[in-house]
């Protein structure tokens, strides 16, 4: 059988020393001798699916890769050793770690620099001392400007995250956060509203009363004022987040959004591909890791439609970079309340053909009618995970929906693929509507998202959504 071909990469790293009070990532707060002995057994698991897809020649065209978490730079020496171990599987023309700005050294940035990493992503959030002591963040601004300093002078493509909306946010204090983030000239700005998660500390504070976040409205004058901001400094807005100088453009979060194939490994990272007609004739294969000890165990979900599923979560319209899931209370087998529910209303996939196993990975059959698959992966190991298959018409409504998030809009190329799939005056009564309602503009054969279309996310992007239904 040949091999999937991955476009992109993402390895999630579970670890922070302490969690913040808006964070509902899978993420796990530990110091000291637990925080070690809990890196080295999951960077072990961590390695040994590397390996499994890497022998299967899975990894040979990966074009970006993507550390996230949690807290990568706490892994220190053992980031290092993964950065090594992924470059030998393939050569990524991007290459991103995140970092924290107290676990950032100037130590590991020439390490990491020397191994191949070639972006820093820096969770900075914000530049005044108190809206991070109100979210729960452990570094100071002081810190972060530093980071940003160290990462710069190793000569890495510099990114930071910034918040609005935190509690006691105002205009001003932002705008001072987003001009003193700009006179440290980092080459890519993501700037994100506060959403105020069920079940996190802070949304138990708001709901007590004791805190108070800012509404909506605030966030929308925020990303006017950022947009404004930055584009003054030189910085391109590409998608309804982001902001880039020339050439810094987040490769691999492009790639999430225009469709291409990509791997999650560790726990709660998520994964697609687009199956196809192929060497096994009608049938359609997907690899993914065998638990190491034991059989996989794989869930398929059902595909959530409009009315189950908030849309902007679907396009993952507001989210930081990279793919992560999030976590909540875990019971005694180490499920949270979310993936219990996920593995109690799935179903298990057909039995795994062991004639097509490979090496390290096995190969498990789908329906002839399934277009695009993603799976999450449920536990450290790599032994469970949920999965959600897509039609082609669905594959094409969320294609349209994820264009909308980035300034080039959805493509002529797009629309007339989409054509294919979708009949002709549906399609064209979805842009039609798109137009009339100010949230999209044709632009030299293009649908561009608008202003109003970025503000009213989620009524664009329920337009196209809509069109993975026949009417």
């Amino acid at each position: 059988m040949r091999p999937v071909k991955y476009r992109a990469l993402y390895l999630h790293i579970p670890f922070c020393r302490a969690k913040c009070l808006y964070c509902d990532f899978d993420s796990r707060a530990l110091t000291g001798c637990a925080l070690e002995e809990a890196i080295g057994a999951y960077c072990e698991g961590l390695s040994a699916q590397v390996d499994a897809h890497g022998n299967a020649g899975e990894l040979s065209e990966v074009e970006t890769v993507y550390v996230g978490g949690g807290t990568p730079s706490l892994l220190g020496g053992r980031l290092v050793g993964l950065v090594d171990l992924v470059r030998s599987y393939c050569e990524p023309v991007e290459f991103t770690c995140e970092a924290n700005p107290e676990s950032f050294t100037l130590d590991l940035a020439q390490a990491l620099r020397a191994a191949g990493v070639t972006r820093i992503s820096l969770g900075v959030q914000s530049l005044n001392a108190s809206e991070l002591k109100a979210i729960g963040r452990v570094h100071s601004a002081e810190q972060a400007m530093l980071a940003i300093a160290q990462a710069k002078a190793a000569g890495f493509s510099t990114s930071c995250d910034v918040m609005c909306g935190l509690p006691g946010q105002t205009l001003d204090t932002f705008a001072e956060t987003l001009r003193s983030l700009v006179t440290l000239n980092p080459d890519h700005v993501s700037v994100y509203p506060l959403q105020l998660e069920e079940g996190t500390p802070l949304a138990r504070m708001e709901e007590a009363g004791e805190m108070e976040v800012p509404d909506e409205d605030f966030q929308a004058q925020c990303m006017d004022l950022a947009a404004e901001v930055l584009e003054e400094a030189g910085y391109e807005r590409y998608e309804v987040a982001s902001y880039a100088k020339p050439g810094h453009r987040c490769r691999h979060n492009i790639a999430y959004w225009t469709g291409k194939p990509y791997l999650g490994l560790g726990r709660s990272a998520a994964s697609m591909l687009d199956v196809c007609k192929g060497e096994c004739g009608e049938a359609r294969f997907i690899a993914c890791p065998d638990a190491q000890k034991g059989e996989g165990s794989w869930m398929r979900g059902e595909a959530l439609s409009p009315k189950e599923e908030n849309l902007l979560s679907r396009s993952d319209a507001w989210s930081g970079e990279g793919l992560s899931s999030c976590p909540d209370e875990r019971n005694e087998e180490g499920l949270s309340a979310r993936e219990e529910g996920l593995l109690s209303k799935g179903k298990a996939l057909p039995p795994i053909d062991a004639n097509l196993s490979m090496d390290g990975l096995s190969s498990v059959r789908v329906s002839s009618d399934v277009a695009r698959i993603r799976f999450k992966q449920l536990d450290d190991a790599g032994g469970q995970f949920e999965t959600e298959e897509l039609s082609a018409r669905e594959a094409t409504a969320e294609d349209l929906m994820l264009a909308c998030r980035m300034t080039d809009g959805i493509s002529a190329d797009l629309l007339a693929r989409a054509t294919g799939i979708i009949p002709d005056d549906e399609l064209s009564i979805a842009c039609q509507q798109a137009v009339e309602k100010g949230l999209a503009v044709w632009d030299g054969g293009a649908l561009r998202p608008t202003h109003l279309g970025w503000l009213e996310g989620n009524e664009l992007f329920g337009i196209f959504w809509n069109l993975a239904y026949e009417s």
